[in-house]
């Protein structure tokens, strides 16, 4: 794997999705106040006169648009600021127990190596005790409130080389900020949506507010689902980042590449449902922050993942298709 290269690849179409961001919102705030213009001149139209526009008219409707979607950004990233322990909590994870597991041990051990190498403070290591599905998620805002989480999957089925692979992976994310950036997207998109939510309560009011409370909601509703687009088109960057950074930090492509390819055995197999008892790991405050999501396949599902299919991740690491891996018990 060309790891400089993929890493320069992730870095530059995250930047230009970045400024694809800040578009669409001023195309939001357009749509916005030009179809307000368009509104108020059918009302006046229907009521057979030629009504001015209010004083202001202009500064109102960009100042709203505004304040609603830094608005929710602020209160969004507000929530989220709770940290990462306290993240990782809420879905059940724990501290490690090196005096009570070989394999937690080991665990510890890894994310202590990895992260000299990679000359960052290490982050605390938790265990999701009761997933069975391989998977893991870093989160919080600096180096203080860093956690790094795995599963229980993960200690049982991955080998030491597959377990640092998972680790740098995560790591990468840390050091790139990438937890941050995903938190700050998140809030933007949820400030998008609440110019939806915004015309929809004025369309319920009725009246001639149904009129501009429509295309406040029709502009809102397109903002937002660019803002979805955008966020997991820079997310999928991200994981194409990390995995490349990965295998730099490693110098190993068996080990992030044999996690994947074990994922993707494990999904194989007959009875397997992510969503559901031992294997469920699908909260949505850490979906984006996952090594490997669990959504659906539908085509719409694929547009708004925010990670790339586990194939192509594996032809990036490998340079060619690879098979699925069958698993096995942890060698410690």
């Amino acid at each position: 794997m060309k790891f400089w290269r993929h890493q320069e690849q992730a870095r530059s179409a995250t930047a230009r999705l970045l400024w694809g961001f800040a578009l669409a919102v001023l195309l939001l705030v357009a749509a916005v106040h030009g179809g307000l213009v368009l509104a108020w001149l059918g009302v006046s139209w229907l009521l057979g006169g030629n009504m001015p526009f209010p004083a202001g008219f202009a500064a109102v409707n960009i100042g709203m648009t505004l304040f609603l979607v830094l608005g929710g950004w602020w209160v969004e990233t507000d929530q989220l600021r709770a940290g990462g322990l306290r993240l990782a909590e809420r879905i059940g994870a724990r501290a490690v127990r090196t005096e009570r597991s070989l394999a937690e041990q080991a665990f510890a051990n890894v994310v202590q190596e990895l992260s000299i190498a990679a000359h960052m403070a290490p982050p605390q290591a938790m265990v999701l005790p009761r997933t069975d599905a391989i998977n893991a998620f870093a989160a919080g805002w600096d180096e203080e409130d860093a956690i790094l989480a795995v599963t229980q999957g993960a200690l049982d089925h991955l080998s030491r080389e597959e377990l640092q692979g998972m680790v740098a992976h995560e790591l990468s994310h840390l050091h790139e900020g990438d937890t941050r950036l995903k938190m700050q997207l998140a809030g933007m998109v949820y400030g998008l949506e609440l110019v939806y939510q915004f015309g929809e309560s004025m369309c319920e009011r009725g009246g001639l507010l149904w009129w501009f409370g429509s295309v406040i909601k029709g502009a809102g509703f397109a903002g937002w689902l660019a803002g979805r687009w955008l966020k997991a088109a820079v997310s999928r960057q991200r994981e194409y980042l990390a995995d490349a950074r990965a295998v730099q930090w490693t110098r190993s492509k068996e080990g992030l590449g044999g996690v994947l390819r074990k994922v993707m055995g494990q999904r194989q197999a007959a009875g397997y449902d992510p969503r559901r008892g031992q294997y469920a790991l699908d909260h949505h405050a850490v979906q984006h922050m996952l090594l490997v999501d669990v959504q659906g396949s539908s085509r719409w599902a694929e547009r708004l993942a925010t990670h790339p299919a586990l194939p192509d991740r594996v032809r990036r690491i490998y340079g060619r298709t690879m098979p699925a891996l069958a698993l096995q018990q942890r060698d410690i």
